[in-house]
């Protein structure tokens, strides 16, 4: 895996203002103040022409950022049922659309009120048919008792 973070540890210089300097300075974005010029910048730097040095500096600068908001506004994943009602919501399915994935309309219902777990049967056909990715399918999530 790619260490941003240590390949940018040794640069000390103070990031710039504008992007015109004669070479790339830049160093880790260590506070809200230095990911907020970096946004900044990022956004006046957003048009630059592809295989420019302004394009070049565009680059580093969000995987800068990228690497900021991971470590401080971390998106966890989604929850696996919150993810189906959501798949549904958004592509107007209904629970029968669900049922060549899940099965009978009895098991989609008892999946979808987590009376039943998803299995690795059903996690597979759902990721394969309605391309959602199973490695979301398959995080534990807490049922409910049955009635």
């Amino acid at each position: 895996m790619f260490d941003l973070w240590a390949l940018t540890s040794n640069m000390t210089a103070s990031m710039p203002k504008t992007f015109e300097d004669k070479e790339m300075d830049v160093r880790p974005i260590r506070t809200k103040r230095d990911y907020l010029a970096a946004l900044k910048e990022a956004e006046a730097l957003w048009d630059s022409r592809p295989g420019s040095k302004e394009s070049d500096r565009l680059e580093v600068l969000t995987l800068l950022i990228q690497t900021y908001e991971s470590e401080h506004y971390p998106i966890p994943d989604p929850d696996p049922i919150e993810l189906l009602l959501h798949v549904m919501e958004s592509r107007a399915l209904t629970r029968k659309d669900l049922e060549p994935y899940i099965g009978s309309r009895a098991r989609v219902a008892e999946v979808l009120n987590r009376v039943r777990p998803l299995t690795l049967e059903m996690i597979r056909r759902l990721s394969e048919g309605l391309d959602i990715p199973a490695d979301v399918l398959v995080r534990r999530y807490e049922l409910t008792e049955a009635a």
